[in-house]
């Protein structure tokens, strides 16, 4: 399979996002990318026995630690991370220290925030094993950690070196999550490009097969579609605000069940559906997202939260402005935008549903 190289263009702190099979093991000089000769890799406890030892091959000679966290979203807390950066301290690392995360977006996440921490910052690498991670959490420099009254409250803007995205590790993923990063993957589609959009409705079971070029090519347009959106906008005052389609509902979702109970994904698949409502577009439009969703193995509708502890939850979102809520809506498929102009009226008809 070709190998392909995606640049997230961002001045002297652009980087390369490699994509390609067979990547870990050797194959590839991950080593070329470190700012010294000492790394940590951050892995769980899942990841580490599956390709510690074949990431370790990537790097040749140089001075390699590992650190291996507990795994689960219901641990990307302030107490995983610092479980980083006491590692860091004890192996008395340095400004030239890289750390290296090794696994999905939790593990990207922590270890992000971690090394944006660490010394005012260290550079790090991202070699995410997940769809969702490859897709969409490894690319674009959000790192952080949750806190009980919200998702990602905690963190920082801190790209990575480099994010090296071997798509094989993707055979040793459980169904829910291959389903899960397919979510992120629709997305792209909806907010940009509804050429793509169009690919996934006739591709959606070759990826759920995991079919490798079906899969390469999803993952490369989707980090594709980011690098553009981010090279625009990198810290999100504007535009970069459209990567959450379906988020503000989805991360209430999350919140209301308990972290980890739904996949990121799967609160992101019915969120998206619950956005297209409120966005007022056509009934066909929001027919194909809810048939590509369900063909991908994901929810289409919330739980029975309630519509007022939704509210509360979405309270906390990151694009409230001035006490004002603000969403990501379309005005049609593979066009989104980001508005506090809404129908209200609608919005309760949409959050009644999670009742």
């Amino acid at each position: 399979m070709t190998t392909h190289t995606i640049t997230v263009e961002l001045g002297d702190r652009s980087y390369p996002i490699v994509i390609g099979s067979g990547l870990l093991g050797g194959d590839f000089d991950l080593a070329a990318h470190l700012a010294g000769n000492d790394c940590l890799i951050v892995s769980n406890t899942t990841v580490a026995p599956l390709y510690l030892d074949r990431l370790t091959a990537n790097l040749g000679d140089s001075a390699v630690e590992s650190i291996e966290l507990p795994d689960g979203e219901a641990l990307k807390t302030v107490a995983t991370a610092s479980m980083v950066l006491d590692r860091l301290v004890s192996s008395k690392a340095n400004r030239d220290t890289t750390v290296i995360a090794l696994g999905g977006g939790v593990v990207g996440d922590i270890t992000g925030f971690a090394a944006a921490c660490y010394m005012r910052g260290v550079a790090y690498i991202q070699v995410p094993t997940t769809l969702l991670a490859q897709v969409d959490s490894s690319v674009g420099g959000k790192t952080g950690v949750n806190h009980p009254q919200g998702k990602n409250l905690i963190g920082a803007f801190h790209q990575p070196k480099i994010v090296l995205i071997d798509i094989s590790t993707l055979n040793t993923l459980p169904d829910r999550e291959i389903q899960a990063g397919l979510a992120e993957v629709i997305k792209a589609g909806a907010i940009t490009d509804i050429t793509f959009f169009e690919w996934l409705e006739t591709n959606m079971p070759a990826l759920i097969a995991r079919e490798a070029e079906a899969l390469a090519h999803a993952v490369q347009r989707s980090c594709e579609i980011k690098a553009e959106v981010i090279a625009q906008d990198e810290r999100e005052a504007g535009r970069r605000a459209i990567l959450n389609f379906g988020h503000t509902f989805g991360h209430a979702i999350e919140r209301c069940q308990g972290y980890g109970e739904w996949l990121h994904g799967e609160a992101v698949a019915a969120g998206m559906i619950m956005a297209a409502k409120l966005s007022g577009i056509s009934d066909s439009d929001v027919d194909r997202l809810h048939k590509l969703i369900d063909v991908a193995g994901l929810p289409g509708s919330p739980p029975a939260i309630g519509a007022q502890a939704m509210l509360e939850a979405m309270s906390m979102d990151k694009k409230v402005l001035q006490k004002q809520l603000r969403f990501v809506l379309l005005d049609g498929l593979g066009q989104a935008v980001v508005t506090s102009d809404y129908d209200e009226s609608r919005l309760r008809q949409v959050l009644e549903a999670a009742d």
